[in-house]
């Protein structure tokens, strides 16, 4: 018989890969070339705001859209690229950053504390 899992588990496990960033590591990444996936809802952004530059792919589809092999991929994206990944605050992006590094993006992470990180370092957003 296996050991139930838990969320936290999951991850626990899923941080074990990630070197996850900070805010101001994000905006500098994003300066030299990362590309910075906020995986939140509509309703979400519009009510907390977006990051600069950041490109809006849902959580549902993250997969989908990024894995190389899949027929509705960002031909944009590489494997090679520098993917961080942001959620509101830091949760869902750690276990999906996990998934991606799964498909090959060895370079994938997320932002720490998410987009409520990112806000309270007093970093700019825009009105979705």
């Amino acid at each position: 018989m296996s050991t139930r899992v838990t969320i936290h588990d999951l991850l626990t496990e899923a941080r074990k890969g990630l070197r996850r960033v900070d805010a101001h590591k994000v905006q500098r990444a994003m300066q030299q070339g990362a590309i910075v996936i906020d995986t939140r809802t509509d309703e979400q952004r519009r009510l907390q705001g977006v990051i600069p530059g950041a490109r809006q792919i849902p959580l549902s589809v993250l997969e989908w859209r990024l894995d190389p092999t899949a027929p509705l991929a960002d031909r944009e994206i590489s494997l090679d690229d520098w993917i961080i990944v942001v959620c509101a605050e830091g949760y869902s992006s750690s276990l999906a950053a996990a998934r991606l590094q799964l498909l090959g993006f060895r370079h994938a992470t997320d932002l720490i504390d998410g987009v409520a990180g990112w806000r309270a370092a007093g970093l700019p957003m825009l009105s979705a």
